[in-house]
């Protein structure tokens, strides 16, 4: 097949991150993307992004208020499979492009909305931007900036997290009609995106434990890896994920030389020892360091200004980004996808110049709709079954977000557990295990091969980031697995990559972090890198993932055949670079938005300004009128007098003020995710939802990122406790209770109540 979507045709009718990026991951895995954009152009345009985020679309012009462009939109629906939007309410209603209008003349048609809120929840109609949402959804309270106040994100990874949300919806949706013969609605926000990233620090309960409050080491005010960064004797800085560095012999010896021997026990190195650890780095050059903790497969990166990802050999084997000649840029060199697929992505044209298409064809493009061989499913991923090896976050998350869509997933843990069962780490495993059942095997022993064979031939899918060589020596491997069930979906997740000279080096969040160029480009002015504590890069690569599974899914659908897919944390970094590309023949970065000096946003009308009372308001005039508009709420003729005047208001007066003149504005919250919880349990938008789990009580978490309409979510389980399914498990694969009990007695697997020998 051409691609993955060959035949699909999508209507794109959305700006700025989330849409774009979503419908030119479904261009480039085949699918006919027809962008359509009011008389004035998608507002992005002036961006280096837009080259990048429009990539592979044809481009058409419609005023949805002339009654021939209305009628011109009608004819282009009548001839897709998919429409996505970003249009509110009212305006949904105005042009009839609704969810119930749309499924009257066209039930076979795939409705996703992307919008900054939930559609059914009370804030729907709230301007959506990034940093709106950041602001009223608490995001932003998760990171302290250098003045002390709330930061300003200037990674948008809320907006990154709902186009992976957007795209993986779509082919649900589009897995769906190929089983029913029906389309219909599947919506997604900002909003659940931002919900999405903080699934690995929010949850509630009612017997939640001290250490569950205070996050242990991902305290805002001193999150733990932010404490790891050091600088170099040449003013670079290396990045390390936990304390394995203190045992590198280059680390040692360097101490020795200054007259210092430590050892410290726990996950961070007292004060009085990062002091002479920070004098330490001093000594070497920032590629001394990194070369002497390699030799000892400690995980580390360089610190990396945004882009340097553009000319990384490991970036390049890997198929992360693509040289294109430009008709107009000349040859640039631009993001790919962050994953891989079979057959892989391809870009098909540089992003369309405004009404480009206009003459074009659209007629006769239509793909097929097979007859329905199910009249109904309850879940999107109703009866795939999934089988999840992983460990820490990058890994496990996409399966939970799999079973959420409805999908079995046994999560296999060794008997000892997942390492982020760890009181400390707690927190984090919790955020990626719900709706699992676990079973506790030793992989190790040879005596568990025939359970291992028994599980594969369950799946539908296997999912994990262990490390390719010990995933070998385990033989869980691609080769090793097919060899058990052919048409398996495999999808790995690493941290550099399936090839190329990194590709089995270790990777943590802040890794890829560093070599994102996100760390230096949110540092305030002369101060020090800046990690996010809500470690997007893991979440954003285990979404992708997440994505590519889905593609292969749908694929299998099709074909009837299985693939190999990945994903990895340097992909998820390289992609969010694609704000800029790099242009060949100057070999420089193409602009893109920079942040203030003072952490506050990117410009005068899109930033957090400080208030009278001690409170933040974020606003986002994006254009001229709205600029306008914010300078007569401030009562000011200049936009460095802005600032001044909304110190002097309170936050309610600057707020009333701006939505009088018609700027969008929010409040920061600094309530965090206790206020996420307050407001949103009990919604009809489910952001956030309960179970009982025996150690929490009533335990509550971040909740639906989709919305289905007569589809549901799988919602309804806690966390697993580890091995709490293993006797279910296998008597599902048909295992006696005197074989359960056999292997239980052997080592082999474990059960709770069960100790093994």
């Amino acid at each position: 097949m051409d691609g993955i979507l060959s035949g699909i045709r999508i209507i794109d009718m959305t700006f700025g991150l989330a849409g774009p990026v979503a419908t030119r991951l479904l261009a480039e895995a085949g699918a006919d993307v027809i962008k359509v954009e009011p008389p004035d152009g998608d507002p992005t345009r002036q961006l280096s992004a837009f080259e990048s985020w429009n990539r592979s679309k044809r481009g058409i012009v419609l005023d949805l208020d002339d009654p021939g462009d209305r009628g011109r939109l009608e004819e282009l629906l009548a001839d897709a499979d998919v429409l996505v939007h970003g249009l509110r309410s009212g305006a949904r209603q105005k042009h009839a492009l609704d969810d119930e209008s749309l499924a009257r003349r066209f039930p076979d048609l795939v409705v996703s909305s992307v919008l900054g809120y939930a559609p059914n929840h009370p804030d729907a109609d709230r301007p959506g931007y990034d940093i709106l949402v950041q602001a009223r959804s608490g995001l932003m309270d998760e990171m302290v900036a250098a003045n002390g106040g709330p930061m300003f994100h200037r990674l948008p990874a809320a907006s990154w997290m709902t186009a992976y949300l957007t795209t993986a919806g779509i082919l649900a949706r589009l897995m769906v009609r190929e089983r029913t013969g029906e389309g219909g609605p599947v919506r997604t926000s900002l909003q659940q995106g931002a919900a999405a990233l903080l699934m690995l620090l929010w949850h509630d309960g009612d017997r939640i434990t001290p250490d569950m409050m205070t996050k242990a080491a991902l305290t805002k005010e001193h999150p733990g890896p932010a404490l790891l960064c050091f600088r170099c004797s040449d003013g670079g800085f290396v990045q390390f994920g936990g304390t394995g560095f203190t045992e590198a012999p280059i680390l040692v010896e360097t101490l020795a030389e200054m007259g210092h021997f430590l050892e410290f026990e726990g996950m961070l190195p007292p004060p009085e020892f990062l002091v002479l650890y920070r004098e330490a780095f001093t000594k070497r050059t920032q590629a001394e360091w990194l070369q002497g903790m390699r030799d000892h497969d400690v995980p580390c990166e360089g610190v990396q200004p945004l882009g340097s990802v553009f000319r990384d050999p490991q970036v390049t084997a890997n198929d992360y980004v693509i040289d294109v000649d430009h008709s107009r840029l000349g040859p640039i060199r631009q993001t790919l996808a962050p994953f891989r697929t079979d057959p892989p992505a391809q870009v098909r044209s540089e992003a369309p110049t405004l009404d480009e298409h206009r003459g074009a064809s659209w007629v006769g493009q239509r793909s097929a709709i097979r007859p329905a061989a199910e009249p109904t499913l309850r879940r999107p991923l109703e009866g795939v079954k999934v089988l999840d090896f992983g460990m820490f976050f990058a890994g496990p998350f996409a399966p939970l977000l799999l079973g959420d869509l409805g999908a079995d997933v046994i999560k296999v843990e060794p008997l000892t557990g997942d390492r982020m069962r760890l009181k400390t780490m707690n927190r984090m495993f919790l955020g990626a295990h719900r709706g699992k059942r676990s079973i506790a095997i030793d992989l190790q022993n040879p005596a568990s091969r025939p359970v291992v064979e028994r599980l594969v031939q369950w799946a539908d899918v296997v999912h994990h980031n262990i490390r390719m060589r010990a995933a070998e020596r385990l033989r869980i491997d691609d080769a090793s697995l097919r060899a058990i069930k052919p048409d398996l979906v495999y999808c790995h997740v690493s941290s550099y990559g399936p090839v190329g000279p990194s590709a089995d080096q270790p990777g943590l969040d802040p890794i890829a972090q560093a070599a994102s160029g996100w760390q230096l480009e949110s540092a305030a002015a002369g101060g020090a890198p800046v990690w996010y504590r809500f470690a997007p890069m893991d979440s954003l690569a285990a979404t992708s993932s997440f994505v590519a599974t889905m593609f292969a899914l749908y694929r299998k659908q099709l074909t009837g055949e299985g693939s190999f897919v990945s994903g990895s944390l340097l992909g998820a970094a390289v992609e969010t670079n694609s704000e800029t590309m790099l242009l060949r023949d100057s070999d420089e970065l193409a602009d893109y938005p920079r942040l203030l000096p003072d952490q506050s946003g990117i410009s005068a009308g899109y930033r957090i300004y400080p208030t009278a009372d001690g409170e933040w308001v974020a606003v986002a005039a994006l254009d001229d009128r709205r600029l306008a508009a914010l300078r007569s709420a401030a009562g000011v003729g200049g936009d460095d007098e802005i600032a001044a005047a909304f110190a002097g208001l309170s936050a309610a007066d600057a707020i009333g003020r701006c939505e009088a003149a018609g700027c969008p504005v929010e409040l920061v919250r600094r309530d965090g995710e206790q206020g996420f919880f307050g407001r949103e349990l009990g919604g009809d938008a489910r952001l956030a939802v309960s179970y009982p789990h025996p150690t929490y009580g009533e335990f509550v978490q971040p909740g639906a990122f989709w919305d289905f309409d007569s589809l549901e979510l799988r919602l309804d389980s806690a966390p697993p406790q580890l091995g709490q399914h293993t006797g279910d498990v296998l008597r599902d694969l048909g295992y006696s209770d005197e074989e359960v009990e056999g292997l239980e007695r052997d080592g082999i697997v474990s059960s709770p109540d069960v100790p093994h020998l």
